[in-house]
């Protein structure tokens, strides 16, 4: 059986973020995925190897290289693909670019909560963190929010200012609170370990979004912000447990298990959503394994369609 090899810039051309919504929305109605994780060291270099399955989708394993020493040889530091295999046979599909599935599944994982828990009129946007993900969110929001402005802040100012050029409508902003209280949705993506997001700063109304916290030790914001929203996440297997975002107020007690309402599986139930426009929304972006094989999947039905 041959299989199909979609490289970035091939793959990237031929997708859409409201489709993408749309086929992440229709996934989660299949059964929950299997999912492990395996991790191989050498010194400062990392293997990450990520496998989902989900019956009636298909099997994904999404494997990274992570070399912190890359950037003096002008290569970059995390590389990879993801190898998508066939739920009837368990033959290779596709073996798909890494930056493509992450970049889609990302920033489509935050942007599918946004469109079931930000106001439909938000008009101002505040992205925290210029990075990779950064522009990748400035894709996702700028497709579902056309009419919307947006902000950005940078820890490093220069960086806010070089991302904000490459964009209409775009500012960077030095003053991390005045640019949060200015907005109708907070998207985050830092390395952040210590709350950058205060409570105290949000408005009614507003919906946040936090994506960078990945382990135990990360948070972008603090108790405050939290016990002040209506709280939702991806998937509650790959976040409750395991991301500082809320196992560090789960542990204290600020919040409980139940001010965390609903994940995507909740959906079809219609709880996941905003109940009227003065409560403050928060989505934590776990981004886990499964939604690599939903993404992926997405990318090879697209590129079998073009």
């Amino acid at each position: 059986m041959s299989f199909e090899i979609i490289g970035f810039d091939e793959g990237n051309a031929l997708l859409d973020w409201n489709a993408l919504c749309d086929a992440l929305t229709q996934a989660h109605t299949l059964p929950k995925a299997d999912i492990a994780d395996t991790l191989l060291y050498r010194g400062t270099d990392t293997l990450l190897s990520r496998a989902a399955w989900i019956d009636g989708m298909g099997l994904a394993v999404k494997a990274a290289t992570i070399f912190p020493d890359n950037p003096a040889q002008n290569v970059p530091v995390v590389n990879g693909a993801v190898n998508l295999f066939s739920d009837d046979t368990g033959q290779l599909e596709a073996l798909i670019d890494f930056h493509l599935v992450t970049k889609w599944k990302t920033a489509g994982d935050s942007l599918l909560a946004a469109k079931q828990l930000a106001r439909p009129d938000s008009r101002n946007i505040l992205i925290i963190g210029a990075g990779t993900v950064g522009h990748s969110l400035r894709d996702a929001y700028g497709a579902v929010f056309p009419d919307a402005a947006f902000t950005i802040w940078n820890r490093s100012p220069d960086a806010a200012v070089k991302m904000a050029a490459q964009y209409p409508d775009t500012e960077p902003m030095t003053d991390l609170e005045t640019a949060v209280r200015g907005a109708d949705i907070v998207t985050s993506a830092t390395m952040a370990t210590a709350p950058l997001i205060k409570g105290e700063w949000l408005q009614a109304g507003q919906h946040i979004d936090l994506i960078g916290a990945y382990r135990p030790d990360m948070r972008e914001a603090d108790d405050a912000a939290l016990k002040r929203a209506r709280i939702f996440v991806d998937s509650f297997d790959t976040t409750i447990n395991h991301i500082g975002e809320l196992m560090v107020p789960l542990a204290s007690g600020a919040i409980t298990r139940d001010d965390v309402i609903a994940d995507y599986y909740d959906l079809a139930s219609g709880i996941f959503k905003r109940n009227d426009n003065s409560e403050i929304t928060l989505f934590k972006n776990g981004g886990g394994a499964h939604l690599d094989l939903m993404v992926s999947r997405y990318i090879l039905d697209a590129w079998r369609q073009r």
